[in-house]
């Protein structure tokens, strides 16, 4: 195993469906523009509530992602 180096970014993903739906979410658009995402870190749950029921899901993470050479 070699040593890493790794930058954090915060990010917040919505879904209707599922607080997984959200962090994929958030993970999806962050690789369109960061490269060398290796992990996640949930850091706050929220939802939204309409009607009386859970109607949207916003999830909090920290990304790792390993810098370039």
């Amino acid at each position: 195993m070699s040593d890493h180096v790794y930058k954090l970014l915060e990010l917040t993903g919505t879904s209707a469906k599922s607080i997984e739906d959200a962090v994929g979410n958030a993970i999806s658009r962050a690789g369109k523009t960061v490269h060398n995402l290796r992990w996640f870190q949930v850091t706050e749950v929220r939802g939204g509530i309409d009607g009386g029921k859970v109607a949207s899901w916003q999830v909090t993470i920290k990304v790792g992602f390993t810098l370039d050479d």
